[in-house]
């Protein structure tokens, strides 16, 4: 089983038709929707046909229990804690490249206490991925810690992903390095941003260390398997799409470079379409 700590939030997706101004209306393909690191891969994972859990925080609301409903559907089995906090959201700015900027609402995404984890929620665990995100605040950094005790305990590898150059930034790369090797991750996604904003060489804090290159592919220690050219309609998810599949073709034994062949061919499909999720 692939399991995942962090947040889901509602997703809001615009995409302008044209240049936004200020004091002016813009016409805008709106779509409303799942969202979050933690989330969006797992969903990514199910679709590749592997057994999910998302373990996460929502708030008691009807956006949460949509939420839910919304990825269980995608066979995704969700352990979540309820909080008198609202449901996170998170609105994306989608330009005509593909690329994008957003605005966030915690809400109660960020607040999962390490008392709050069943350790029957990590019971049957192959692989536990923790996006830099559930690392950056606490008590959601404790909780994800003590996940990847229980992980470890079931014999799992743990998988982690950098999540956000301006996070990394912000928490601190010195201290986030020092995070990542005491968690020992077998597996470590970043972007080249967040690479460098980390400071320091990925080879030392993992076994097998992927830096993500968007549309030039993606490099494995030393060497890049290339990305297909395609037109990019949302970036949105690529990258917890590339990790998914990355993580399921190396659960089922293929080394590195077989994983991030299959890897970039999926953040590709991802990018071509609008929506974080398989199901758009």
């Amino acid at each position: 089983m692939v399991v995942s700590i962090g947040t889901l939030v509602v997703d809001v997706k615009v995409k302008p038709q044209g240049q936004l101004r200020l004091d002016h209306d813009q016409e805008a393909s709106i779509r409303l929707g799942g969202g979050g690191q933690a989330a969006n891969f797992c969903a990514w994972s199910a679709a590749l046909g592997e057994q999910v859990r998302l373990i996460t925080r929502i708030g008691k609301d009807e956006a949460g229990r949509r939420l839910v409903a919304e990825i269980e559907a995608g066979g995704v089995d969700v352990k979540a804690v309820r909080s008198d906090e609202p449901t996170g959201a998170m609105v994306v700015l989608v330009a005509p490249t593909g690329k994008r900027t957003s605005a966030r609402q915690q809400g109660a995404a960020l607040g999962l206490r390490p008392e709050e984890l069943e350790p029957e929620w990590l019971h049957g665990c192959g692989l536990l991925h923790i996006p830099a995100y559930s690392l950056f605040s606490e008590p959601i950094a404790t909780a994800s810690r003590r996940a990847a005790e229980l992980a470890r305990d079931q014999g799992a590898i743990l998988s982690i992903d950098l999540s956000s150059a301006a996070g990394v930034r912000a928490y601190g790369g010195a201290r986030l390095a020092l995070d990542l090797a005491m968690l020992r991750p077998e597996l470590l996604f970043a972007s080249e941003a967040e690479a460098a904003e980390l400071g320091t060489p990925l080879e030392g804090l993992a076994k097998v260390p992927v830096v993500k290159l968007g549309v030039r592919g993606a490099r494995v220690f030393d060497r890049i398997m290339p990305a297909s050219r395609v037109v990019a309609v949302d970036a949105t998810g690529a990258g917890d799409a590339f990790a998914a599949a990355f993580c399921s073709a190396y659960l089922d034994g293929a080394t590195p470079l077989e994983a991030a062949g299959r890897a970039v061919l999926v953040g590709a499909f991802a990018v071509t379409r609008m929506g974080a999720r398989p199901s758009g």
